[in-house]
């Protein structure tokens, strides 16, 4: 029986070595998950739901609650982008307005007593602001003027001018590249936000890998846990019979049952272990967006930890991160953005010199009024010739009148000659760009010589580890045949025993800290993404 009961032991250990690798091999887009029913759950049928790594790593980016909030910014940003785009954009504008005055007569050749004066005015204008920093604008302005004043030749007078204003800064807000900052510094902030949303989804990757591994451990611990407490109760039987033959004194009665005592409570605190990390598991891939209530759920890991060792040389890790690493690509991105704001400070500096031109078209009519003997001294009121106000408009854009100026201006900015804190700002925000670069750099170089050292060792520890779990079950084995000719005691059966597990407990955590170490190469590479072949786009052009 003993030696049925050891051979089950090895059996597991090794089945747990030899098929490693078979649950590395499901599809990441595993839509057909098994599961039944068994057993009972707090009173309740639990539904037994089997997932494998990459199933768990596809329920966290489509459920992830966090990875959802952060998708949102890079979507923000791609407004940003637009809005900024807006700034091209022409824009019309309508502008009515009607007055209606009144004033006392300050001479009867004015007035008889109150000079009343009714004006509307109508203007259409047509703006557009230029890449090269420049406004261009065409208007059309129309207006009605009606007034009881003395002595006019035309009322009511129609007026409408046609007028073309264009303004090009010459030094200051000049090129193609300063016309469009608002356009270049939104998309260096998408592209920030972009990045930092792709560390996001390596961070996310990595906490359940190391959340399903950590799982694996706690399950598997249980397990050595559980064989552990039936060698003992095994045991406290065979002494429980020799007592009553007489051949094993009553003392040993008492040191196996304190021993199944003390296992009982390992598997106690193994169970809260294995709980805790399912819950992590559970709450990290959002099982509540698919399950009403997932206290019923009761997750198997399918996969087994890697065995096979990888190579990775120190130099060929440190490149990849630096080619890979999204914060890296992050900060060379926010420092394109100080050197391009610094060339924005720095033509600020320069003076405002601006070429200004306009040109316009008047025209006039309305109704022409007739004095006797053509003179409107006379006051004398002798008839009148109807206008239209189509007139005044055919004028102005017939361009019947031809009006233009040109200008050239010129504003020094004192704050731009005695101070110049905007370019100091600017300058500095580079320089500390490039320190947190360079600081970056020599952080990823530190965490890549951690990660591939931990690879190793983590990989010679499973190796040591496994000699150690072989050593002791050749040393239980053998204590037991001389406990069966009484050349060996319980308590060093026991003491074996214990020595056995906890050598399967620090062989199964070597193993799994080498595929969290694993697994975190690859998050200090930037390769988690690429490796469990993820890939998020989020915004656009």
């Amino acid at each position: 029986m003993k030696r049925k009961i050891l051979s089950f032991l090895v059996y597991i250990v090794l089945a747990f070595v030899v098929f490693l690798p078979v649950g590395l091999a499901r599809s990441a887009q595993t839509e057909n998950i098994d599961f039944y029913q068994a057993g009972q759950g707090e009173g309740e049928s639990a539904i037994i739901l089997e997932l494998s790594l990459n199933d768990c790593i596809y329920r966290a980016l489509k459920n992830n609650l966090g990875l959802a909030a952060e998708m949102i910014a890079p979507e923000i940003a791609t407004h940003t982008v637009t809005l900024a785009m807006e700034k091209f954009f022409p824009s019309i504008s309508f502008n009515y307005s009607k007055q209606d005055t009144r004033n006392a007569s300050y001479s009867f050749l004015d007035a008889s007593d109150v000079v009343i004066t009714r004006q509307n005015d109508y203007t259409v204008q047509l703006a557009q602001q230029l890449p090269t920093g420049g406004f261009l604008s065409f208007s059309l302005y129309n207006y009605v003027n009606d007034s009881n004043r003395r002595f006019q030749t035309i009322n009511p007078r129609y007026g409408s001018t046609v007028r073309l204003n264009f303004t090009q800064p010459l030094l200051k807000d000049f090129g193609f590249r300063i016309g469009r900052r608002e356009i270049i510094v939104a998309k260096y902030n998408r592209d920030i936000s972009e990045e930092n949303f792709q560390k996001q989804l390596e961070d996310l990757i990595y906490s359940v890998e190391s959340i399903y591994w950590n799982l694996v451990y706690s399950r598997e611990n249980l397990k050595v846990k559980q064989q552990a407490l039936r060698l003992a109760q095994e045991l406290l039987e065979k002494n429980k019979i020799e007592i009553e033959a007489g051949t094993l004194p009553p003392i040993e009665r008492f040191t196996a049952e304190a021993e199944v005592s003390t296992r009982q409570a390992d598997i106690i605190e193994a169970e809260a272990l294995v709980r805790n990390y399912e819950d992590q598991l559970k709450t990290i891939i959002n099982l509540a967006a698919e399950y009403k209530d997932i206290r019923k759920i009761k997750i198997i890991p399918t996969d087994l930890p890697e065995t096979a060792k990888r190579e990775v040389s120190h130099e060929e890790a440190l490149m990849i991160a630096l080619q890979k690493r999204p914060d890296l690509q992050a900060l060379r991105i926010d420092l394109e953005n100080r050197q391009f704001t610094l060339s924005y400070a720095k033509n600020q500096l320069l003076p405002d010199l601006r070429l200004q031109f306009s040109y316009w078209s008047p025209g006039i009519s309305g109704d022409q009024i007739l004095y006797k003997d053509n003179n409107a001294l006379t006051g004398i009121i002798v008839g009148r010739i109807p206008g239209k106000k189509t007139d005044a408009l055919k004028d102005a854009l017939n361009f019947r009148f031809k009006n233009w100026s040109a200008a050239v201006v010129v504003t020094l900015p004192i704050n731009s000659v005695f101070t110049q804190a905007y370019y100091a700002q600017a300058k500095l925000s580079l320089k500390q760009a490039q320190l947190r670069l360079k600081n970056q750099e020599q952080l990823i170089s530190l965490e890549i010589s951690n990660a591939v050292r931990a690879v190793e060792t983590n990989y010679e520890r499973a190796l040591a580890y496994r000699a150690a779990r072989e050593l002791a079950e050749k040393k239980l084995e053998a204590e037991q045949e001389k406990l069966k000719v009484g050349l060996s005691t319980n308590y060093l059966v026991l003491q074996y025993q214990r020595d056995l597990a906890n050598a399967m407990t620090m062989e199964l955590k070597a193993l799994i800290d080498y595929n969290l170490s694993l697994a975190n190469l690859d998050r200090v590479m930037g390769m988690g993404r690429e490796r469990r072949n993820v890939k998020l786009i989020v915004g656009d052009d």
